[in-house]
């Protein structure tokens, strides 16, 4: 059984590769991204039509390992989890695996730090943001 309770399928166009044919490793920067903004979705933190300045995350640190190139064709998805919930920041674990045989193609972790856009500043991390994250990947 998968540790990841929240998936979001990505195609793999042919602009998203380098000229070796491969997906280039910036691209998997932006899968990230992509299945994060619907992780908060499904988790009901982002809505459609919600400014981006309302999100009230911005990224502090990515850390990405690459595994096992993924080439043009391959069907992918993205997995998405809490770990871990501090004061103000918040540690997501993600991967991009193959979607039919959760081969892994690459793992990370990326910091998110709860942050008033408006007023320029780190916040701490709302009370139901924590509920969210606990209830639905158990992180504490």
């Amino acid at each position: 059984m998968s540790k990841y309770h929240f998936y979001h399928p990505i195609e793999v166009r042919y602009g998203d590769l380098d000229p070796q044919g491969h997906l280039n490793n910036a691209r998997f920067v932006t899968f990230f991204e992509q299945a994060r903004i619907q992780y908060f979705r499904h988790l009901g933190l982002f809505k459609q039509g919600q400014s981006f300045m309302d999100i009230g995350v911005i990224l502090a640190d990515v850390h990405i390992a690459y595994k096992k190139p993924v080439e043009w064709g391959t069907p992918v998805k993205v997995g998405v989890r809490a770990i871990r919930i501090g004061t103000k920041s918040m540690t997501v674990e993600q991967c991009v695996v193959h979607a039919e045989t959760e081969e892994v193609f690459a793992s990370g972790e990326v910091v998110m730090v709860a942050y008033d856009y408006y007023a320029q500043k780190s916040i701490p991390i709302p009370q139901d943001w924590r509920d969210a994250f606990q209830n639905f990947d158990g992180v504490q």
